[in-house]
């Protein structure tokens, strides 16, 4: 039995509950496959993979917290701190009624890739909480924050961990977080990104995902000897990586004409309208119904159907696993001939491969939606120097990043012999800087 096929099965038995992080290291090794074989003996000697997919750390801890009416309410709280070889961890916070510790495994073990990508000294981390921020007020997501926040603080550091935010976690629960930790530790440092401008955050933060995940679709069409400009593009989701992604588009020549949220979706044969969608969703925090209402040309659909929409590129940039083979063969069948990833593995592993096998210039997440990351890092740097680059300066450097990402994973495919083969290139090119650190730093 082959090195990775012994690593797979030892991890669906330790981890037979755990099908999202299960799902992400058979998607990483599987593909590591050329590069674990030129140097199993060593790998297999030192124990690199099992290292590789176990966490270094992984914390579990209660959060009680006390909503309007004086209820007493407790949910978990985690934190995964996964690999450090190459930088402090790095990763962001999801509150979400789904989070459990598969799902932070398999986020933390995607990060540690996809930060080793960015070609910048962050290691892999997530964490959150199942604690579910729709519907409640201000003080009771202050009263949740400030409670999280007094656990936390004891695992986490500018030089340590430094989170950040992901689903459920904006500005206002970055700012109630930093608030707790500097309260607690008397310490004003870089502990989380994200942070407001007035302290410590940076310019372009909110909009990185969302325009680095262009950038790189925009490099992936031109080494392909195609163009975004004039082309339609599918979005999913509604938050601050699909809202970004749609206003870059638009910016680049591409006409967006859907968006989605948990109730439904919206298709809008104008192109979505991005002034109204950030009015709708972040100012009024309401359902994309008030989008409809707004622009009438527009159609709401509840339920799913993002992906039924006749599209050149899709976008899925809403939660893991919501792209599945029907809706793969769905884009397909549409003449749809890109897929990138704006979330963290939305597409499952049957979609991708019928995606790659039917010719679909096809990036990963770890690859594609990194540019939140890097520009996370990058206010890390700008709060060790003590100063602030421009929105310009920021803007420039998650370029630079993102066409650097996908050049680098491009190479890597090219020189194991799987050229067009994205998710294969972004986990080789991964791999290898993180494996390296790792066997320089000895058994630890």
């Amino acid at each position: 039995m082959s090195y990775v096929d012994e690593v797979l099965a030892q991890i669906s038995a330790k981890n037979a509950h755990e099908p999202e992080f299960i799902q992400a290291v058979t998607e990483v090794l599987e593909s590591l496959r050329p590069v674990i074989d030129r140097n199993e003996d060593r790998y297999r000697r030192e124990a690199l993979l099992e290292r590789l997919t176990t966490p270094e750390r992984a914390i579990l801890f209660r959060v009680p917290w006390v909503d309007d009416q004086g209820q007493v309410h407790v949910n978990n709280g985690y934190r995964v701190q996964f690999n450090s070889a190459i930088g402090p961890y790095k990763g962001g916070l999801r509150l979400h009624p789904s989070v459990n510790l598969s799902i932070m495994k398999f986020l933390g073990f995607e990060q540690v890739f996809k930060n080793s990508l960015t070609g910048l000294p962050i290691g892999g981390g997530k964490g959150g909480s199942d604690f579910d921020p729709k519907g409640k007020s201000d003080r009771e997501i202050m009263a949740f924050c400030q409670s999280f926040m007094t656990e936390l603080y004891k695992y986490i550091g500018a030089d340590t961990d430094v989170p950040a935010g992901d689903i459920g976690v904006g500005g206002r629960e970055i700012g109630y977080l930093f608030g707790q930790y500097k309260r607690i530790r008397g310490l004003y440092e870089g502990v989380l990104t994200g942070k407001g401008l007035s302290y410590g955050g940076s310019l372009a933060r909110t909009q990185a995902t969302g325009y680095g995940l262009l950038y790189l679709t925009d490099e992936m069409l031109r080494c392909n000897g195609k163009e975004l400009k004039g082309k339609t593009v599918a979005v999913s989701g509604a938050g601050n990586v699909a809202t970004y992604a749609i206003e870059k588009a638009w910016q680049l020549g591409a006409k967006p004409v859907t968006c989605s949220d948990s109730s439904g979706w919206i298709y809008d044969p104008d192109g979505i309208d991005v002034a109204t969608l950030i009015d709708v969703k972040q100012v009024r925090r309401a359902r994309l119904t008030e989008y409809a209402k707004a622009r009438p040309n527009s159609v709401y659909h509840a339920g799913k159907g993002v992906w039924t929409v006749k599209c050149d590129v899709a976008l899925p940039c809403a939660t893991q696993n919501e792209l599945q083979l029907e809706d793969a063969k769905a884009l397909v069948a549409n003449g749809c001939f890109a897929v990138a990833e704006g979330a963290n593995m939305p597409t499952t592993l049957d979609a991708t491969k019928f995606l790659q096998d039917s010719g679909i210039l096809f990036c990963p997440g770890k690859a594609a939606n990194a540019g939140g990351v890097a520009t996370s890092a990058l206010e890390m740097t700008q709060n060790s120097m003590r100063l602030s680059w421009t929105f310009e300066e920021v803007d420039a450097k998650l370029k630079d990043i993102m066409v650097n990402i996908f050049h680098n994973l491009d190479s890597a495919a090219k020189e194991y012999g799987m050229e067009g083969n994205y998710v294969a290139g972004a986990n080789i090119a991964g791999f290898l800087k993180v494996a390296d650190a790792m066997l320089a730093q000895g058994i630890v």
